[in-house]
């Protein structure tokens, strides 16, 4: 679901994975940032890494999942949200029906491989023992440009062959 209904602290804790996404592509990846709250306080972060840690499933979901999952000395992360700034793909959606995620704030969709509201409703399937609730839109120009800068200067080094 799209809403343009978000509290200031939702706003705040995008604007970290933001962030987050900006180091990420200042890396070289796919700028995707991804913060994991409870009850008000930041438990996970953080940005997608599979070129840098040579891990397809590093993406800033599984990693932040991974990082709250420690924190708390659980792998439920029950009463959580996450931002992120990319809608997730199928195997972070995945990752997040497993850690009984209680609520996706994503900025932008993702066409391709969004697996919410674009390219596939897993959650509307009925096939899964726990669905979250989700939401769409906060801050997505800001995610939206910062994606599409990263993928132009990527194209314009390729075509200048850096």
């Amino acid at each position: 679901m799209l809403s343009p209904n978000f509290s200031e602290q939702d706003q705040q804790f995008m604007r970290q994975a933001l962030a987050l996404a900006q180091q990420a592509a200042d890396v070289g990846e796919v700028p995707v940032g991804a913060v994991i709250v409870v009850d008000g306080q930041v438990v996970g972060e953080g940005y997608n890494q599979p070129i840098a840690t040579h891990d397809p499933t590093a993406h800033a979901e599984v990693i932040a999942i991974r990082q709250a999952a420690q924190k708390r000395q659980n792998y439920r992360l029950e009463n959580s949200t996450l931002y992120v700034t990319l809608e997730p793909c199928t195997m972070c959606v995945g990752a997040l029906i497993h850690a009984r995620i209680k609520r996706v704030v994503f900025a932008t969709t993702e066409p391709k491989a969004g697996s919410l509201v674009s390219a596939r409703k897993q959650l509307e399937t009925g096939y899964y023992n726990h669905v979250f609730k989700f939401e769409g839109g906060l801050l997505a120009d800001e995610a939206s440009t910062q994606l599409s800068d990263f993928f132009r200067r990527r194209r314009e080094a390729k075509r200048l062959g850096l």
